[in-house]
């Protein structure tokens, strides 16, 4: 904040609890998602710390990658397009930051109501489930 209230300003105190909420809030979020996609066959996710964005690895199927190149796209984005369709959940392919070759990833936010996580992740992880079902029988990309 570019000018906070200053500790003689009324709203001060109102300030320092909302700012504390808001905070904790984040971090209850980022570990709801965090665990969330750790609990998903195929997925790891790092602890998001001091960011809006959780950053989870999809350990692909060989039978989805060629899914993918078959349909003209990048592995992780055909990954997020499928995710997109089945939830409406939109994410932003990892091969948009450079990741490492052979490596997927996704990036999303981790702003949604603290009410609704849960639910997000659920259905993250039906439907990584099901995607993976459909693609399984074979050995998964390593890092």
């Amino acid at each position: 904040m570019v000018n906070p209230p200053k500790p003689a300003d009324i709203s001060y105190q109102m300030f320092v609890i909302e700012s504390k909420e808001i905070l904790e809030s984040l971090r209850r979020r980022a570990h709801l998602m965090t665990d969330g996609f750790n609990s998903c066959r195929n997925v790891v996710c790092n602890f998001t710390e001091g960011a809006m964005y959780s950053f989870p690895q999809i350990k692909l199927p060989p039978k989805a990658i060629a899914a993918a190149k078959e349909a003209g796209k990048a592995p992780d984005v055909f990954y997020c397009l499928k995710l997109l369709e089945a939830t409406g959940m939109s994410t932003v392919p990892g091969s948009g930051f450079g990741q490492k070759e052979g490596v997927f990833h996704l990036r999303t936010t981790i702003l949604p109501p603290e009410e609704e996580m849960p639910e997000i992740m659920k259905s993250f992880k039906n439907f990584n489930d099901d995607f993976m079902a459909a693609y399984e029988g074979y050995s998964w990309s390593r890092l």
